[in-house]
């Protein structure tokens, strides 16, 4: 099968990734490329942490016990892993030889957000994380952290780590794991809560990727993706977004957008989109097709790696040809 994203042009890898009998995928919730570009993958099962080389073969698989709900992954230029374990409310940061090296946040301790106190927020329930009962929601942003979701990690070391299931903040972090700042309040589409998605305002940020000096956001629940300086200071708003769930930057300055209504997106970094993968609320598990992208990652030969949570399930490679 040949995926055609704007001028670019793919190849579906069937059957990628070679599971030991009895294994699942089960919800993938990220994907990520190392220098080798080998496979990681980040995923809800009994096997959470699973290695892969480029043709699909496992080398390695780790992880029972450490964390609670995979969510999202970065590996850094020293191949250097951090993961984001969502109700574990923590991330934590690993060696490439798979030596724990930091914590942030501690475990099974969730932040005060006043999320769900129904005398602090009037309207109904929300709907977040594919259907899961938001009740009523974030009430104001509040410290690292409450179900965080994604993390980046700029040259200089310094960690950002978007905080979006029941806050609605990003925090940087220095390498060292302080503290450095943290900004953003809940804001939400009017057609769910009657307040409007206002400017720096978030509802589930949920992607992040910190690029140049740019601090890019997936602004889920809003369709958006917001920019911003490392000090907090919003640059810019994109929209035309199907709930964006991750962004990767490569080197040659594309970014990739995984998105959980069913497609993926490139964009130049003007905002301009170069192509989509897959088609807006068209699920299906036919192969090519998706059914609740979740994360996205390309390697050094442009081939992109797409993984599914809901009823997708699932890790699909596609190999440039063009």
């Amino acid at each position: 099968m040949i995926l055609n994203v704007g001028p670019r042009q793919y190849e579906l890898v069937e059957g990628w990734g070679q599971l030991p009998a009895g294994w699942q995928w089960g919800q993938v919730g990220a994907v990520a490329t190392d220098s080798q570009d080998n496979v990681h993958v980040f995923t809800r099962t009994n096997h959470p942490y699973m290695i892969f080389d480029k043709s699909g073969k496992l080398l390695d698989s780790w992880g029972q016990g450490i964390f609670d709900t995979p969510h999202g992954i970065c590996i850094t230029p020293d191949d250097s892993v951090y993961f984001v374990d969502r109700m574990g409310e923590t991330v934590l940061k690993f060696d490439k030889n798979g030596r724990h090296r930091m914590t942030l946040g501690t475990r099974g301790v969730a932040s005060d957000t006043g999320f769900g106190e129904e005398t602090r927020i009037a309207g109904g329930p929300l709907l977040s994380g594919g259907g899961m009962p938001d009740r009523n929601g974030v009430a104001y942003g509040g410290p690292p952290f409450h179900d965080p979701t994604d993390v980046t990690v700029a040259a200089n070391g310094d960690i950002f780590v978007s905080d979006g299931y029941c806050n609605s903040r990003v925090h940087r972090f220095a390498a060292d794991g302080t503290l450095l700042k943290s900004w953003g309040e809940p804001g939400h589409a009017a057609d769910l809560r009657g307040t409007k998605d206002g400017p720096g305002l978030f509802h589930t940020p949920h992607g992040i990727w910190e690029h140049k000096g740019k601090v890019y956001v997936s602004d889920r629940e809003n369709d958006r993706i917001q920019i911003f300086t490392p000090e907090g200071e919003l640059i810019d708003i994109w929209t035309g977004f199907g709930r964006p769930t991750k962004i990767y930057i490569a080197p040659d300055d594309v970014m990739y957008v995984s998105e959980l209504e069913d497609r993926f997106s490139l964009v130049n970094l003007d905002g301009t989109f170069i192509g989509h993968g897959g088609n807006r609320n068209e699920r299906s598990h036919e192969p090519g097709k998706f059914w609740g992208p979740h994360g996205i990652w390309a390697d050094s030969a442009g081939d992109i790696y797409v993984a599914e949570v809901l009823e997708g399930q699932r890790v699909q490679k596609f190999a440039r040809i063009k």
